[in-house]
């Protein structure tokens, strides 16, 4: 936040437009407990280059945090953010609009929202991505509901144990209201037990979960977890870590009915753990189960092309205990980082990020999943 100063005529009259003869006067409420008693050890004003020069010299005495790497992982990565994302995103045109409450008054933010949705259709293989949720793990528990509800009151989840532990700790609590079971399926070889995945699977399953790659880093074998589940006439939902979508075939083209994500490392900073971005995308024939807002484009009365919200009868603001979720809005600005960064990028650039990313040799962006088995996500 930028300093503003003002002079002693300048306070005068902030203090007679609030009615305040001085600034005593106007800290009277405080209780005399509550404020300071001793004064200030404040040392004489300084010119400002001999302030900037004293607060250089307080800031080297911390330990220089530029110089390590975070390898915090499960979800969160340390990864390069090109320095134009924060340029634009401080415009105060983006950086001020929260969220488009007024649709009309929004085709800005808007536009780019829908630019996001095409992107990360586009990325994932789905037919549909939905405005943004809050992370991954909430658009993976967002994703848990979805399927229970496409599926008449199915009842059973079908878990990998290689999806991100805290991923199935925050599923566990929203499933907790529709009282939904999981049950978790044990890996061999660091992938899921396709063997005692087919096991666990019947007519009572809603959907079968699994992680692309998984949290131990291995590829999981998508097509034959999809199959599995639709022979039960259940979902197949995938999260997928975005960043290896730049090497390896995008959920929905191998049987994924819902897609999710944690997009941090679309040029999101740590930010000492938060805010992130939840992605989510499904196919057309669920797009009315979707949660979350969705952006579409259409025309005016003029035929000039324009943006609006629409399906917003999911919403609870709109529905209220009938909604589809209680999610009623989306983290427009950290889209908006993901959108700069892979506008940034192109495909070639995503690519060479995720071969980056990879402790071995990359596999083709054609391979399937036996043919990379020990992929890090994301490290």
């Amino acid at each position: 936040m930028r300093y503003i100063s003002n002079t002693p005529a300048q306070q005068k009259e902030m203090l007679r437009v609030v009615g305040a003869t001085s600034i005593e006067d106007l800290l009277s409420p405080i209780p005399p407990k509550a404020r300071l008693s001793r004064p200030l050890n404040v040392p004489a004003a300084r010119a400002e280059a001999d302030l900037v020069r004293h607060m250089g010299q307080l800031a080297a005495r911390n330990a220089n945090t530029d110089d390590f790497v975070c390898f915090l992982g499960g979800g969160a990565y340390d990864h390069y953010v090109p320095s134009p994302i924060n340029h634009l995103i401080s415009r105060g045109e983006f950086f001020t609009a929260y969220t488009p409450y007024q649709p009309e008054a929004s085709q800005g933010t808007l536009r780019t929202i829908y630019e996001y949705q095409t992107m990360m259709a586009e990325l994932t293989g789905m037919d549909v991505a939905n405005a943004s949720l809050y992370d991954g793990a909430s658009s993976l528990g967002e994703a848990a509901l979805m399927a229970h509800a496409a599926t008449d009151g199915r009842q059973q989840l079908v878990m990998s144990h290689g999806v991100n532990p805290f991923y199935r700790q925050v599923v566990d609590t929203y499933v907790e209201g529709p009282r939904l079971r999981i049950k978790e399926i044990p890996l061999g070889d660091g992938a899921t037990d396709l063997g005692a995945l087919k096991k666990a699977v019947s007519e009572k399953t809603a959907a079968v979960i699994v992680q692309y790659p998984n949290f131990f880093g291995c590829v999981e074998d998508v097509q034959a977890a999809a199959d599995i589940a639709h022979a039960a006439k259940a979902l197949c939902v995938v999260a997928v870590d975005p960043v290896s979508l730049g090497l390896l075939s995008p959920p929905g083209a191998l049987g994924a009915d819902i897609v999710v994500a944690e997009g941090q490392g679309f040029g999101i900073p740590l930010s000492y753990g938060g805010p992130n971005l939840g992605i989510f995308a499904t196919k057309t024939d669920l797009i009315r189960r979707m949660p979350g807002r969705l952006v579409g484009a259409t025309v005016d009365r003029d035929d000039k092309r324009g943006f609006v919200l629409t399906l917003q009868t999911r919403e609870q603001h709109i529905r209220r205990e009938k909604a589809t979720s209680n999610i009623c809005t989306n983290v427009a600005l950290c889209a908006l980082m993901a959108t700069v960064y892979l506008a940034l990028l192109g495909r070639e650039g995503l690519r060479k990020v995720g071969e980056l990313a990879s402790a071995s040799p990359p596999p083709s962006s054609k391979s399937s999943s036996s043919s990379s088995r020990n992929h890090p996500s994301g490290s």
